[in-house]
């Protein structure tokens, strides 16, 4: 029986493939090859895409029409005629990423080729919504100033957030500690000051996207990115790329069931008596001569090092400076006997654990305090103080520090026995904290079926913005090579 008209075109759910789709999807072939290894000659483009020559020669004659190539000059040294070579116009378009944090907003803008064009950070003043969406596009406004464009010049923006994004509402939930950014008016107001080129992310998975882009995870397809600092949060890059999840909470690991939500148990531990603490605690007293290297970590972008600093939101606290980190980020816990009575654990609000997750509430910077009171630490008491205790001896903070090793192990060997990533990246005050990771890595040793390779992040202050970036560059690709005649 002879093919209907229809049965030829469709079989399967699948059709021929259009001579528009064909040369669009060898234009956005060709565009990548360019962006990532450019300059290219037309020889070499037609070498490492497959292309025929001629191919690649109107393809790129459609590109510079469009303003996205340009010619870079020839190449020579070479026999035979030199080539003309392209590479990326830079001017094709500008990529704004904004980092939205509890105590600072960050900033960059950065053209197509890659190069950032301007880098701001500036404290936070406002305590409304409204007033923080305005200093966000003050912030914005200053970086597109600096760069010579205009705000309307902006290709793509993509601002950094704590909590989960929801794209059919326009809303964000689980924000954690920062004030009213669930509500509608939020976004609304964003998108209002930004358009359409507005994309929203959860600032760890942001994190994850720099660490994919510019650290350890560059020549890693499978790989977990897990933030400790005052919250916790996991950013899941699968194949190569982020993984979300069907409602935007892959990675919301401060919502494990692990750890206990009102007390420091799980941190105190028994450790006079358990065997499994010792190798955790030598793990970590054994490595530096303090938690943090450097003296301006309990600021957020005042110039320092990017030391790690276990209780700030601090400059290597990535994402989480931001509000997801509602707990205490400052140098003692105010809901603790601040008058250096021993008092015990005041416990934890289940309403608390419920909106912040029960592993964030034992495992994050105020998790750490309650634990080090608990074990007997009296006055002043942070999770930096808690830490340089630990590595100067204190055996009561060597054990918060070895059950907090322990804790965070558990949590990640529950993602190994799930994913199992070939990397592990430690990100965050007290997951960059020196030794941590060390503790970590035997601790896992101890529980999980396999150990992948754990590695402290590299990336500091920057890393939302940068994952900002890296994720708008490639969404305003999309864009013009879409808009492609």
């Amino acid at each position: 029986m002879a093919e209907s008209p229809a049965d030829a075109t469709l079989i399967n759910g699948l059709s021929a493939a259009r001579p528009a789709l064909i040369r669009t999807m060898n234009e956005q072939l060709l565009l990548e090859h360019i962006r990532t290894a450019g300059p290219y000659s037309r020889a070499e483009l037609a070498r490492v895409s497959g292309l025929s020559k001629p191919t690649v020669s109107l393809a790129l004659a459609n590109l510079e029409r469009a303003g996205l190539v340009r010619h870079a000059g020839q190449r020579t040294g070479v026999p035979g005629r030199s080539a003309l070579l392209y590479e990326i116009r830079p001017e094709a378009g500008f990529v704004l990423g904004l980092d939205i944090g509890l105590r600072y907003l960050r900033g960059a803008l950065a053209d197509l080729a890659g190069e950032v064009r301007a880098r701001l950070s500036v404290p936070v003043s406002a305590m409304s919504v409204p007033g923080r969406v305005a200093e966000l596009v003050r912030l914005a406004d200053d970086l597109c100033a600096r760069a010579g464009i205009s705000r309307e010049s902006v290709t793509q923006a993509v601002v950094g957030s704590p909590g989960v994004y929801d794209p059919q509402h326009n809303l964000m939930a689980l924000t954690g500690g920062l004030p009213g950014w669930d509500r509608p008016e939020a976004l609304a107001s964003l998108r209002e000051a930004f358009g359409p080129a507005l994309a929203i992310e959860n600032d760890v998975d942001a994190a994850a996207l720099a660490e994919r882009a510019l650290g350890h995870g560059r020549d890693v397809d499978n790989f977990a990115f897990v933030h400790i600092g005052t919250g916790i949060g996991m950013g899941l890059v699968l194949g190569g790329r982020l993984h979300r999840g069907v409602h935007g909470v892959a990675g919301e690991i401060a919502f494990m069931p692990l750890g206990s939500a009102g007390s420091a148990d799980d941190h105190q531990g028994d450790h006079d008596h358990d065997s499994g603490a010792e190798p955790a605690i030598n793990g970590y007293s054994g490595v530096g001569s303090g938690a943090n290297g450097d003296s301006g970590a309990d600021g957020d972008s005042d110039g320092d090092s990017g030391a790690a600093d276990p209780g700030a939101d601090s400059a290597t606290d990535p994402g989480p400076d931001s509000a997801t980190d509602p707990g205490p980020d400052s140098a003692t816990d105010a809901g603790a006997d601040s008058d250096g009575d021993s008092g015990g654990d005041p416990g934890v609000d289940p309403e608390e654990a419920r909106r912040r997750g029960t592993l964030e509430v034992a495992a994050a910077a105020d998790g750490i305090v309650r634990a080090a009171r608990r074990a007997g630490m009296r006055g002043s008491v942070s999770a930096r103080s808690v830490f340089e205790a630990a590595a100067q001896g204190d055996p009561r903070a060597a054990a918060v520090v070895a059950a907090e090793a322990r804790l965070v192990a558990s949590a990640i060997c529950c993602v190994i026995t799930v994913i199992d990533p070939s990397l592990i990246v430690l990100g965050g005050g007290i997951g960059q904290a020196p030794g941590f990771a060390d503790a970590v890595t035997l601790a896992l040793a101890a529980t999980a079926p396999v150990l992948p390779e754990v590695k402290v992040s590299a990336l500091g202050t920057e890393v939302v913005v940068d994952g900002c970036l890296a994720e708008g560059a490639s969404l305003a690709w999309n864009r013009l090579v879409a808009a492609l005649p």
